[in-house]
C-alpha cells in the first residue's frame, strides 16, 4: 500500500503540474516553437502510458531506490536531476534529429521536467515517509 500510495502521489502531482504547464502557461511556446508538429488530437493513451511509466521512474530513482526510503535532500537531488535528464533526453534528440527544433524551448522544458519531477518526488516521498511511520 506505502509504493502504491506514494505512486500514485508521484503520477497525481505531475499531471496536476502539467495540465497547467501544458494547458496554459508554455502553450503559446509550445505553439510558436513546434506549432507545425503537433497533433490535432490529444492522444490519452500515450499520455496515461507516459504518466504511469514516469510515477514508476520517479519511484525507482529518486523517492525510494533500492526499496528503502532516503534522506529528502538526496531524494529531491535525485528527482530534479532525472527530471532534467529524462526531459533533456527527449529535447535534445529532437534537436538532433529535427529541422528548426527551437532551443530556447528546449532549455525551458528541460528546466520544467526539473522542476516538475523534484515536486512529484516531493510529494511521493511525504506520503511514502508518512505511511511508513505508521506501521
Amino acid at each position: 500500500m506505502r509504493w502504491l500510495a506514494a505512486w500514485m502521489a508521484c503520477i497525481v502531482v505531475m499531471l496536476v503540474l502539467d495540465a497547467a504547464w501544458i494547458g496554459g502557461i508554455a502553450q503559446p511556446v509550445y505553439q510558436q516553437g513546434i506549432g507545425h508538429l503537433m497533433a490535432e488530437q490529444f492522444d490519452g493513451v500515450a499520455a496515461a502510458a507516459f504518466y504511469l511509466m514516469y510515477g514508476v521512474a520517479l519511484m525507482v530513482f529518486a523517492v525510494a531506490p533500492g526499496g528503502v526510503t532516503t534522506p529528502w535532500r538526496g531524494t529531491l537531488a535525485r528527482g530534479a536531476l532525472f527530471g532534467l535528464f529524462a526531459y533533456a533526453t527527449y529535447d535534445l534528440t529532437n534537436m538532433a534529429t529535427l529541422r528548426d527544433w527551437p532551443l530556447a524551448m528546449s532549455l525551458m522544458d528541460m528546466a520544467w521536467g526539473s522542476m516538475a519531477s523534484l515536486a512529484a518526488v516531493a510529494g511521493g516521498k511525504s506520503v511514502f515517509d508518512r505511511i511508513g511511520r505508521r506501521r
